[in-house]
C-alpha cells in the first residue's frame, strides 16, 4: 500500500533517498530516548494501539455473577510535519547536478524529533500516556546545588540506591537537562578527571543531554519504545512552485516498570550550572 503517495511524486528514487537520509541524520542528532530504551518494531502504519499490563476482572464478580475480564491498551500517536521543496531547485539538482537544498527536510525532522522526545519524557496525560519524568509510582530524588563539585555524584548515587532497593540493579542510563549536563565537564580539583567521566562508570548505559528539567535515572527494564511506522517522507501535491511533502512516524513509550525510574528534581533557586 503506497500510503505515503511516493509513486505520485514527479521525481525519482534518488531524490527520495536524499530526503530520507537528510531526515534521519537531522533527527538522530536530537533523539536521546532511542539511545537507551529498548526498541520494538517497526510494525507498520497499521499499529494504532499497544496492549499493556495483564488482563484482569474489571471488578470482582459477586456470587453467581459472571465476571468481565478486560485488557488495557494505549494509543500509538502519529507525528507529522509538512515541508516544501522548490520545484526549480529539484529540477536543477536532477538536470544540472546542482546540490539539493535539504534544509526544509532537516527542519521538519527536527520538529518530529522534538515531539518524540516530549512523548518519551513527559507523555500525554490527556491520553493516559506516561513519560519517564511523569510516571506515577516512580522514585524521586531531590537534587542539591550541582555547582558544588561532589553534589552531582551524591544525587545520582542516591537515585541509584533507590533503584537498587526497588530491585532494579542496572545497567542505568542518565538523562539531564542541558545546564546540568554541561556542568559535568568540570574537572575535580587537582585531577584531570571530568565529573562526566566519573559518572559514566556508574551510568554504563550512557549519559545524555535531553530536553527536560532536572534529570532522570532509568534502569534498562523500564519498558520499550514501540514503533509502528519509523520516520519516513511522503508526497502530498505540487502547486507549480513547490512540492508539498511531509515527514511522519508513529510510536509510543510503553511503560512496564515505573519503579525502574528515579527522577532528580531540582529545587527552586538552586544553581544548575557551573558558569
Amino acid at each position: 500500500m503506497d500510503y505515503l503517495n511516493r509513486s505520485q511524486a514527479p521525481f525519482d528514487g534518488a531524490v527520495w533517498k536524499a530526503i530520507d537520509d537528510a531526515a534521519v541524520e537531522a533527527a538522530s542528532d536530537l533523539l536521546t530516548g532511542r539511545r537507551f530504551l529498548e526498541i520494538e518494531g517497526p510494525y507498520g502504519a497499521g499499529l494504532t494501539t499497544v496492549e499493556v499490563g495483564n488482563d484482569d476482572y474489571c471488578r470482582q464478580p459477586a456470587a453467581g455473577e459472571a465476571g468481565a475480564v478486560l485488557g488495557r491498551a494505549i494509543s500509538v500517536p502519529m507525528l507529522r510535519r509538512g515541508f516544501k521543496l522548490s520545484i526549480r531547485r529539484v529540477a536543477a539538482h536532477l538536470e544540472n547536478g546542482q546540490p539539493l537544498n535539504v534544509a526544509p527536510v532537516e527542519d521538519a525532522a527536527e520538529a518530529i524529533a522534538a515531539r518524540e522526545e516530549e512523548f518519551i519524557y513527559y507523555g500525554q496525560t490527556d491520553f493516559q500516556l506516561s513519560g519517564l519524568m511523569t510516571a506515577e509510582g516512580r522514585n524521586k530524588q531531590t537534587g542539591g546545588d550541582w555547582t558544588e563539585v561532589d553534589q552531582a555524584l551524591t544525587d545520582v548515587l542516591a537515585g541509584v540506591t533507590k533503584l537498587d532497593e526497588a530491585g532494579f540493579r542496572g545497567p542505568y542510563a542518565l538523562a539531564l537537562e542541558p545546564a546540568l549536563y554541561n556542568g559535568l565537564f568540570r574537572r575535580y580539583p587537582g585531577t584531570d578527571m571530568l565529573q562526566l567521566e566519573h559518572l559514566r562508570r556508574l551510568c554504563t548505559n550512557g549519559i545524555y543531554k535531553a530536553p527536560i528539567k532536572g534529570g532522570v535515572l532509568v534502569d534498562h527494564r523500564v519498558g520499550a519504545l514501540v514503533i509502528g511506522q519509523d520516520l519516513m517522507a511522503g508526497y502530498s501535491q505540487q502547486d507549480g512552485i513547490h512540492y508539498d511533502l511531509y515527514l511522519s512516524e508513529s510510536l509510543v513509550f510503553r511503560l512496564d516498570e515505573p519503579k525502574a525510574i528515579c527522577t532528580i528534581e531540582m529545587g527552586r533557586g538552586k544553581a544548575r550550572s557551573g558558569g
